[in-house]
This record gives structure tokens, sequence and C-alpha cells, in this order.
């Protein structure tokens, strides 16, 4: 088995592990920003065989000027997202910095009840949204 048969190359920018929708980037990423070992790696993604991340390695090593230009322009895309989301951040994001911010001027025993009264007032929020559909249904 040669070793790009352990992967598919669905797009220049997409090259993902055979039978996984794990992309090389991750492997790599574990690898060689993480540090991590081979087994580290597998049990950080246990659907990959032990073969299959060393195979995603040595692909690296063999191939280390074209995959690694193939990893940086990864890292750079997500650094770029980021930053985009970063200036303009969806209503959800808002809300989590606020509550968040919020929090985190709690003391511990406050933060822990203020926490336990969100997770209330969201069942309760949703057991209403259940009556409503289950009303509307019959």
């Amino acid at each position: 088995m040669t070793l790009e048969e352990y992967f598919d190359f669905q797009r220049p920018d997409d090259i993902r592990i055979k039978g996984h929708r794990i992309g090389i980037e991750s492997v790599l990423e574990a690898y060689l920003d993480g540090c991590k070992q081979p087994r580290e790696i597998v049990e950080q993604y246990p659907s990959l065989s032990l073969e299959e991340v060393y195979a995603t390695i040595l692909y690296y090593l063999h191939n280390k000027e074209q995959v690694g230009a193939y990893y940086h322009a990864h890292v750079e895309y997500c650094r770029n997202a980021e930053e985009e989301f970063d200036k303009n951040p969806s209503s959800v994001a808002l809300r989590l910095r606020t509550t968040r911010s919020e929090l985190d001027k709690l003391m511990p025993k406050e933060r822990e009840m203020a926490i336990e009264r969100m997770i209330e007032e969201r069942r309760n929020k949703e057991r209403k949204v259940a009556v409503t559909e289950t009303a509307q249904v019959a």
C-alpha cells in the first residue's frame, strides 16, 4: 500500500484520511503544534488507527514542502476566520460573551446559583415551546 492510498484527496485544500471525515491537518496540528506522540493522537481521535496516524506523519515528512504549505494555508484560513468572527460575532456569541462577563463578576457560589437559575429558565422555556407545539399539532 502506498502512502497516498491512506488519503482521500477531495480538493487541493481538503485532504482527508480515507474512511474518515478527519483531515490530515487535524493530525498534523496535534503532531506539530501540540507536540503529541502518535499514540496520544489516537487517543484524541479514537476512530483513527495508529497506522493511519503514522501514515499521515510519514506523508508529511516525505512531502514536507507541499504538505507544510497545505498545513500553513489551513492555519492561516482558520486565523482569518477567527478574526472575522471576532469582528462580526453572531447574536448567540454576543449573548454568550455578555453572560460570561456577568458570571465572571460573581463569587463561585453565586456563579453556581446563577448558572443553575439559567438552566432552569432554559428548561422552562423549552417546556413551554413543547406544550405550544403539541397544542398546535392536536
